[in-house]
């Protein structure tokens, strides 16, 4: 599968490129740091040569992996980590997830998150939102951009136009819960939500539709 078109978003401190591999439109992001080269992966959900390219061109130079550090993996459903063995092989990088899907990842993971966790790399900080309900340990990771929006890299627990697929009505009241309690009810709507299919939103956009998805269930 040919990954479309890389699409980059250049913040002052970081840039960030996204392309879509595989047949289910999966999101790959790549965060680089301006000042360091530090880069982190949030999903290698599929095409590690496409994904060493993203990174090659993150880097800079003819380095495949050049300066990758963090691979983080939003969930642990099998669409979203198809190339993560490959490229974490391939690479230096340490690998992280959600503490709660860990056991549910087959590749093994260096580092755990729990909810209000912060990941420390040089040139930036991310930050981590437990969504629990698509997956037990379903995580969002927030960069937050000091002279602009935050960005919010959401997995699959919100995209434009409601929740994640949840397969009972309790695990959709929690992600409602969190996803409400955790993200609307904590930044305004000017921030950028970036999801694990599809293209971005911001809250704004997705606010006036929460009780719909409420009432509706999905």
């Amino acid at each position: 599968m040919i990954a479309t078109q890389t699409e980059i978003t250049e913040l002052a401190d970081i840039t960030i490129r996204r392309i879509s591999v595989s047949g289910m439109d999966n999101n790959v992001y790549l965060l680089t740091s301006k000042e360091h080269g530090t880069q982190v992966l949030i999903d290698a959900a599929d095409d590690a040569r496409a994904i060493a390219g993203l990174v090659a061109a993150g880097s800079g130079d003819c380095s495949d992996w050049g300066n990758l550090q963090l691979i983080i993996t939003t969930h642990s459903h099998w669409d979203h980590v198809r190339a993560l063995e490959s490229v974490a092989s391939h690479s230096e990088a340490m690998t992280a997830c959600g503490a709660a899907d860990e056991n549910d990842i087959s590749v093994p993971m260096d580092l755990t998150f729990e909810n209000g966790d912060t990941a420390e790399l040089d040139g930036f900080e991310l930050d981590v939102i437990e969504l629990r309900g698509h997956t037990p340990g379903s995580i969002a990771v927030v960069y937050r951009d000091p002279s602009g929006p935050a960005h919010i890299f959401s997995g699959d627990s919100l995209f434009p136009g409601g929740l994640g697929k949840t397969n009972s009505p309790d695990d959709f009241q929690q992600l409602y819960q969190d996803v409400t309690e955790r993200i609307f009810d904590e930044f305004p709507d000017d921030t950028v939500i970036h999801p694990g299919h599809g293209d971005p939103t911001t809250l704004g956009a997705e606010r006036p539709h929460l009780q719909e998805w409420k009432e509706r269930g999905w």
